[in-house]
């Protein structure tokens, strides 16, 4: 029988439509074919974009030259720019402010047709070592609340290049998704005196039937109430409230960088062979800055693969149909080898 779900964090429902389950080979997706011609992300092609703020590179070549394992640049069409003052100013019930913020590429790597799923691990723990780094500077100016780290996969998902990138937004206010995730989890914890992420890592470790892959340091889910099929969070198994921020305290120790870079490149392809290689959108869910929320919020990645399209319904509830139990997308995970 079909199920409501309530997702403990957010107190959304959704549908999980068991009646209707689909298997990996019944999700039909639009064959992707290489786009070909001039890539302005590629090695050699450094002056087709904004001067870099940052870059990863083995040897002496000068910034903005060739020679590097990753780039993060000014998105070149930016949704905001860094230049100018806010402004807030209000019309009669109506508020508005400039369009002010910082909007970064990170290019992956040189190699135009890798993948997170393929880099070396090295490869890896580099990009998530720059999502970082960028974090922590454009946390230093005073106009921003928040910084969205974010990546689109595939045409489907997004992305209008096709060469391995990733996005970062900085943003002079907290997004209204991301403060109800703050709220929900610091209701749970005002009535239970524990991190309501904590609490779903400790059940689903002892119960196994959501779990898709772990190491020593990071756990791999499909959540209770998913709203999407093969949707996966990748959580650290201690408590940490920010991904850039949280492991400055000595007393948490540095950033897992191998335990994070091995399980999302695991995730990545177990559903690069379930779903052959879908579109998806991984987003870091973090904290805002200066963080408030210290005992309750827990970072972690979400990964949702674009699969299902929001209808009427969606649309007009807010509410997901989900037609492959989280429990069966989870097996299917990790029978994958």
């Amino acid at each position: 029988m079909t199920e409501l779900r309530k997702d403990p964090v957010l107190g959304r429902w959704v549908i999980i439509a068991t009646e209707r389950s689909r298997r990996p080979s019944d999700f039909t997706q639009e064959e992707r074919r290489p786009l070909g011609g001039f890539c302005p992300l590629c090695e050699g092609n450094e002056d087709r974009t904004p001067p870099e703020v940052l870059a990863f590179r083995d040897n002496s070549n000068p910034p903005n030259s060739r020679g590097w394992s990753l780039r993060v640049v000014p998105n070149k069409f930016p949704a905001l720019r860094i230049e100018g003052d806010l402004d807030r100013e209000g019309d009669g019930v109506y508020d508005r402010m400039n369009g002010v913020g910082a909007h970064e590429v990170v290019i992956e790597t040189p190699l135009h047709h890798e993948s997170l799923a393929t880099l070396p691990l090295k490869g890896v723990e580099n990009v998530l070592r720059a999502y970082r780094e960028r974090v922590i500077d454009l946390r230093r100016d005073s106009r921003f609340q928040f910084v969205i780290v974010f990546k689109n996969h595939g045409v489907a998902a997004g992305a209008s290049l096709e060469h391995p990138h990733s996005q970062l937004i900085a943003l002079p206010i907290v997004p209204k998704r991301v403060a109800e995730e703050i709220e929900g989890a610091r209701d749970y914890f005002q009535y239970k005196d524990r991190c309501v992420f904590c609490d779903v890592i400790r059940q689903e470790l002892q119960q196994r039937k959501r779990v898709i892959s772990e190491n020593e340091t990071f756990v791999s889910i499909a959540p209770f109430a998913s709203s999407f099929p093969f949707e996966t969070w990748i959580l650290p198994k201690s408590h940490n409230p920010n991904f850039a921020l949280g492991y400055v305290d000595p007393f948490r120790g540095p950033f897992p960088y191998e335990g994070a870079a091995q399980i999302l490149q695991d995730v990545l392809r177990r559903l690069d062979l379930v779903l052959k290689d879908p579109p998806y959108n991984l987003i870091i869910h973090n904290s805002p800055f200066p963080s408030r929320d210290k005992d309750c919020y827990h970072w972690h990645i979400e990964i949702t693969p674009k699969l299902t399209k929001m209808a009427g319904f969606e649309w007009g509830t807010a509410f997901f149909i989900n037609p492959t139990p989280p429990e069966e997308a989870a097996e299917y995970m990790r029978e994958a080898r």
